[in-house]
């Protein structure tokens, strides 16, 4: 299998998504660190992860997802064809279909919240189910107001305007940074929860508004009125429900993950949810950026050449995918208490919580791969306007997740005879299991519709070898350096891990080694663009 043409390679935009998702994340990361120090792994933790994920369901089904697959490939033909009114005319009318149903649904959640804590925390005493529901109805309206901010950066995306959208949720972050830092005390985790969710809240509102002026810009007052509805909104709706219904699977699945972790051991839903936060990283910035990017290039082509087009630029940006991701999940696996130390290790959160979040890491690495490509893949069939297939494959891919899971998590440490917390890693390791079954079915499918796709034969083994010996090197420095405070010693065996990854995989003639810094440098020395 031979490189695309250049003029198929990941890019501008891809960088762009990527610098943005990766300011963010970092500010995510910074914001875990701070959560760490004030509530370590106790109940408190565990009952702000649980309130977290409950309202989460709303942005998931609602918010950047759902957009990407429905919305986002309508309004971007649009644009292709010279529509822009029309573009916007469909964009207005989906944030005002958006809004009424995000406030119905914060409606409902706002009186189910007992119900919900009862189920996804039926592992919780009575004491921390009232906590939890009493945090769970603070988030709901900023969960709202995400998805609203997932629609400003489905339009923004459509303009290619991607790094004022994916570097939008550092606001976020910093509002609840800045809420913990100024009003929280690490002797009242109690109260260092309420502040997270009030935070969260603020956030919300900042980080829809960070992003409104460049929304003014790219969507102009329409010169006519056009109540009559589109055939492009029923387009919409159409693409809606399939992908609603599929992503609720997908929430379906992350809650039974909560609720599995509930039922381990104390600390183990918060321990979960901190793993997440860091495996989460590679996926969003090397997944997600490409696939942002290269669904709005798949989306604009012709409908002649739309298969070829496809073809083309998957084979290309799956590589650039796998290129970041192994060194990645190498670095978990061999790694993880590094990483995870460097995070999050202070205040409450001790060496030995560390070790926890470490096995999740290791078990997270089995699958981290396979979820990154299969976003792609999902992001081609969005093109294709075919949601149904992506949702069926989901569906396949959490019921084996789900029975792996309860099985590794709940009943293999007491038949090896080890602390029920360790099958917490057998949670993770299960979902990579069908991770993997889910990216080998989309593929499948795909191949069999526009030919052949996927890495050429011996270019993953080149990327393995690489950053096991990258990180072999690392584990030899972080041995020698174990006096170092967690930081440091992170900065420094992380850093020699990247250099060393860089070196062999040139040595090895791997062409992404040389491309990547080669864009790098482009994009940091052309001359910047003014704001909105």
């Amino acid at each position: 299998m031979t490189d695309a043409p250049a003029a198929t390679r990941p890019r501008g935009g891809a960088i762009a998504v990527a610098a943005g998702i990766m300011l963010s994340r970092v500010f995510g990361l910074v914001r875990q660190r701070v959560l760490g120090h004030y509530l370590g792994v106790g109940d408190a933790a565990d009952v702000l992860s649980v309130a977290l994920k409950i309202p989460n369901v709303l942005q998931n089904l609602l918010g950047e997802g759902v957009l990407s697959a429905s919305f986002v490939p309508v309004y971007a033909r649009l644009r292709a064809e010279g529509r822009d009114e029309d573009a916007a005319r469909l964009a207005k009318t989906v944030f005002g279909a958006l809004s009424l149903v995000c406030a119905g649904v914060v409606l409902i959640g706002f009186a189910a919240a007992p119900a919900l804590v009862a189920i996804i925390g039926a592992g919780f005493g009575p004491d921390k189910q009232e906590f939890t529901v009493r945090l769970v109805r603070i988030l709901f309206p900023g969960m709202a107001l995400l998805v609203l901010s997932a629609w400003c950066l489905g339009v923004l995306n459509a303009h290619r305007r991607f790094f004022v959208s994916y570097a939008a949720p550092v606001v976020w972050n910093v509002a609840i940074i800045a809420t913990l830092l100024l009003r929280g005390s690490v002797g009242d985790v109690d109260g260092a929860a309420e502040l997270v969710a009030i935070g969260a809240v603020l956030g919300s509102v900042l980080q829809f508004a960070v992003q409104l002026p460049w929304i003014a810009r790219e969507l102009p007052r329409l010169r006519s009125p056009g109540t009559r509805p589109r055939p492009e909104f029923r387009r919409v709706v159409a693409n809606f429900v399939p992908v609603v219904l599929g992503r609720g699977v997908v929430q379906l699945s992350g809650w039974i993950d909560t609720l599995i972790a509930s039922l381990v051991t104390p600390g183990a839903a918060a321990v979960l949810l901190y793993a997440q936060n860091i495996y989460m990283l590679p996926v969003s910035v090397f997944g997600m950026s490409v696939s942002a990017s290269e669904l709005t290039e798949m989306s604009e082509q012709k409908p002649a050449d739309i298969e070829q087009a496809i073809r083309r630029r998957l084979n290309v940006s799956l590589r650039s995918i796998a290129f970041f991701v192994v060194p990645s999940s190498a670095t978990f696996l061999i790694l993880g208490d590094v990483v995870a130390g460097a995070v999050l290790q202070t205040g409450r959160f001790q060496r030995s919580d560390t070790e926890w979040v470490w096995a999740v890491l290791a078990g997270s690495s089995i699958g981290l791969l396979a979820g990154t490509m299969g976003r792609l893949y999902n992001s081609a069939w969005y093109a294709l306007h075919d949601t149904a297939t992506p949702v069926r494959i989901a569906m396949i891919r959490i019921a084996i997740a789900a029975s792996l899971g309860s099985v590794a998590a709940l009943l293999v440490p007491g038949w090896l005879h080890i602390e029920p917390r360790w099958g917490l890693a057998g949670l993770t390791a299960s979902a990579g299991a069908a991770a993997w079954i889910e990216y080998a079915l989309l593929r499948r499918k795909l191949n069999a519709r526009i030919g052949p796709t996927g890495l050429p034969s011996g270019f993953l083994a080149r990327l393995w070898g690489s950053a096991v010996a990258a990180c072999a090197i690392g584990f030899a420095v972080k041995v020698a350096a174990v006096n170092l405070n967690p930081v440091a010693s992170g900065a420094i065996v992380l850093g020699i891990v990247g250099v060393a990854y860089f070196a062999m995989t040139h040595a090895l003639a791997v062409p992404e080694s040389a491309a990547t810094v080669a864009r790098i440098v482009a994009r940091i020395s052309r001359p910047r663009r003014s704001g909105p």
